[in-house]
C-alpha cells in the first residue's frame, strides 16, 4: 500500500489544551536557536522544563486517580508509566510542549493536558469493544463445558478453542489497520505497512500506544514542527523491568523505532 496524502481539516491547533505555553518566549526562543529534532538527541533544557511542568502536574491534579504505587493511598494495582513530552514550535512562531502518556491511563485515552490517542479503541461502541465482548462469551461457553465434562465435551471445546483463536487474530489484524500514522512530510501510512516494510509479520502488541508517535502524530495534524522530545517513567516498576522513577528513556525500538522512522522521513 502506497502513502497517501493527508487531508485532515486539522491546519492548526486544535481548541484544546494539549499545547502548553512556555511563559518565557524570549528564553525559549534563546535556547531553541539551531535546535534540529531528533529522537535519540540528549535530553534538551526545554525538555527538562517541559518535564518538570509535567511531573508537577501529575503530583497535584484531581481529575483522576491512578495507582503508580508512590504512596499509601494507590488502590488497586500498581501500575507505573511512561510518559513523554514534545517541545514544538506551532505555526505562528510560538513555542510551547505537547504531553502524552503511554497505553491508557486511570483506564482512560482522553485527560486534560494530553495529547489524543492515534486510535480510541474504548468507545463504548467501537468494534474492539464488540469483539472483546465476543472473545469473552466464548470463553465462558469453554469453562462451562469444562466444568461440565471436559472429556466428553472435547469436540466441541476443541472448536470453539479453533473459533476463539480466529476470531482473536481477526480482531488484532483489525485493530492494528486502524493506526494510520503522518509523516512529515503530509503523507500517512497505515501501521501494518510500515512494519511490514522493516521485516515484520505483523506491529507487535502495543505498538501506536507509546508517547513518541502519539506526540508526532498531534504535532504533524496540527502543524507543529517538533524540536526536541524526552521520554521519563513516573512510578514504580513492574517486577520484569527495571525502569526507574523519574529516569529518562530513549523511545524502545521494538514498537516505536519503525514508526518514528517513517513519521520523520519526507
Amino acid at each position: 500500500m502506497t502513502d497517501t496524502r493527508d487531508d485532515c481539516p486539522q491546519t492548526v491547533p486544535a481548541p484544546d489544551n494539549a499545547f502548553c505555553r512556555f511563559e518565557d518566549q524570549n528564553a525559549a526562543q534563546s535556547m531553541a536557536k539551531d535546535l534540529t529534532f531528533h529522537p535519540n538527541n540528549a535530553i534538551h533544557p526545554l525538555c527538562e522544563i517541559a518535564v518538570a511542568a509535567l511531573q508537577q502536574h501529575l503530583a497535584g491534579q484531581n481529575e483522576w486517580k491512578h495507582n503508580f504505587g508512590l504512596d499509601s493511598n494507590g488502590a488497586g494495582a500498581v501500575i507505573g508509566k511512561m510518559f513523554g513530552i514534545l517541545v514544538v514550535r506551532t505555526h505562528d512562531g510560538t513555542l510551547g510542549y505537547l504531553s502524552a502518556f503511554s497505553g491508557k491511563l486511570a483506564n482512560g485515552n482522553h485527560h486534560d493536558k494530553f495529547v489524543s490517542p492515534v486510535f480510541d479503541g474504548l468507545k463504548a461502541d467501537s468494534f474492539l469493544n464488540t469483539g472483546m465482548i465476543r472473545l469473552s462469551e466464548i470463553n465462558g461457553k469453554i469453562a462451562a463445558l469444562v466444568q461440565e465434562d471436559a472429556i466428553f465435551h472435547q469436540p466441541a471445546i476443541t472448536q470453539l478453542k479453533e473459533l476463539r483463536k480466529t476470531h482473536s487474530i481477526a480482531l488484532q489484524k483489525k485493530l492494528h489497520e486502524q493506526y494510520n500514522f503522518s509523516n512529515k512530510a503530509g503523507r500517512v501510512k497505515n501501521m501494518v505497512d510500515i512494519f511490514t516494510t522493516h521485516g515484520y509479520r505483523q506491529p507487535p502488541a502495543g505498538a501506536g500506544e507509546c508517547a513518541g508517535p502519539k506526540l508526532l502524530q498531534y504535532a504533524f495534524r496540527h502543524h507543529m514542527e517538533p524540536l526536541a522530545l524526552a521520554e521519563f517513567w513516573w512510578g514504580l516498576s513492574p517486577k520484569s523491568t527495571t525502569w526507574k522513577h523519574g529516569a529518562y528513556y530513549k523511545p524502545c525500538k521494538e514498537k516505536c523505532a519503525p514508526i518514528l522512522d517513517y513519521m520523520l522521513s519526507e
